[in-house]
């Protein structure tokens, strides 16, 4: 698998942005992707180093459009946080300016 196939895309959140001055930024990644999957593709698109990277699997949310119902689709996410003497990732902190 590439690095762009296991990261699919920021969460762009305010909670997500309150982490940002610590280092930890979260991301929806793959649904097989595993915690070592995920820290070398952070590293290699970001050329960042990763401290550790936590993951939750979230159960999409139940929608009704009247008498039907359906669910959301899940998602997997990830939790990533770099360490101390690693620079930032450019892409979260012009985007909290």
């Amino acid at each position: 698998m590439n690095a762009y196939d296991i990261i699919i895309k920021p969460v762009l959140t305010e909670k997500s942005f309150d982490h940002v001055p610590e280092k930890r930024y979260t991301f929806i990644v793959a649904k097989n992707a595993t915690k070592t999957e995920v820290k070398e593709a952070v590293e290699k698109i970001f050329g960042v180093t990763v401290d550790r990277v936590n993951i939750v699997n979230t159960l999409g949310k139940i929608k009704r459009m009247g008498a039907h119902q359906g669910r959301r689709p899940n998602l997997k996410k990830a939790y990533v946080t770099l360490k101390e003497d690693s620079k930032g990732i450019e892409f979260f902190d012009s985007m909290g300016q």
